[in-house]
């Protein structure tokens, strides 16, 4: 990985095709338990995934000819080579903030969407004018446009947004930092062909306000995003994603980090550029 400092991070996710929908967090009643999204009640935000969206199936690996000797045990360990970083450099350049020029092959589709599950993810989702340069890098042409409506009544709808404690725009309350970053763990290769991928991606949040006073205070999520990637004019685009819950491990016995700190934190250490 290389240091970028233009990530934010977080839970504004954007869809796909009609066949998921977005799932953004609730108000804890627990203020150190998991913070949750919520349902969609019209039928236009069933078909927009968001920051946090609903997986309707994981695609699975072919399975072996049937005129293979014998059956793979199944609890083979994979591959060492599945997991271990490639050492290529992700992108060769930047669509505004977002890397571009990611190789046309299984690490380039991997770099690809883990680099767009950031952007997906970040604070700038929240922000018309950031959104629409978002949803106009990452995703394939017929789909940005499709998208860009749906996802902008979503972001601007004041209840979602009082919801969640922001302001119209998007905007933070006087006095408190709002956190949106998602933190890749890991990318796995579900299927490849010379110009179609798909590719999940294990990965960390941080989403809520920061600050005194704070009634959604900032909490730590797992999930696992599916994207449907096509190769187009030189680079990799999302058709659709899909999400679901975890794998979450189990806590440690830390102390949470003050208002102060959590604050500090997500404005001193800038993101990253995510390599396979």
């Amino acid at each position: 990985m290389s240091n970028d400092d233009q990530y934010g991070g977080g839970h504004g996710e954007v869809g796909g095709t009609g066949q998921t929908r977005t799932r953004l967090p609730d108000s804890p009643s627990d203020p150190y338990g998991p913070t949750r999204r919520p349902p969609r009640t019209a039928r236009s935000l069933v078909t927009v995934v968001g920051v946090v969206v609903l997986l309707i199936a994981a695609i699975a690996f072919a399975n072996q000819s049937p005129d293979t000797p014998e059956d793979k045990p199944a609890d083979d360990v994979p591959a060492v080579s599945s997991t271990t970083a490639t050492g290529t450099a992700p992108v060769t350049g930047k669509n505004g903030t977002i890397p571009k020029g990611f190789a046309h092959d299984e690490q380039g589709a991997q770099s690809a969407a883990a680099n767009y599950a950031v952007a997906l993810g970040s604070d700038a989702m929240f922000d018309a004018t950031r959104r629409r340069a978002i949803i106009q890098a990452v995703y394939l042409p017929d789909v940005a446009a499709a998208r860009q409506s749906d996802l902008d009544k979503i972001y601007a709808d004041q209840a979602f947004l009082a919801r969640i404690g922001l302001e119209p725009g998007g905007k933070a309350p006087k006095g408190l930092t709002f956190i949106s970053r998602t933190n890749p763990v890991g990318t796995k290769v579900e299927k490849y062909s010379a110009d179609t991928a798909s590719v999940s991606v294990w990965y960390s949040t941080l989403f809520g306000l920061a600050g005194e006073g704070s009634k959604n205070p900032v909490s730590e999520g797992w999930y696992t995003n599916t994207f449907e990637l096509r190769w187009l004019n030189g680079d990799w685009h999302v058709s659709e994603f899909t999400q679901k819950d975890g794998p979450a491990p189990v806590g440690r016995d830390q102390s949470a980090a003050s208002a102060e700190e959590m604050a500090a934190a997500v404005s001193q250490f800038g993101g990253l550029t995510y390599a396979r």
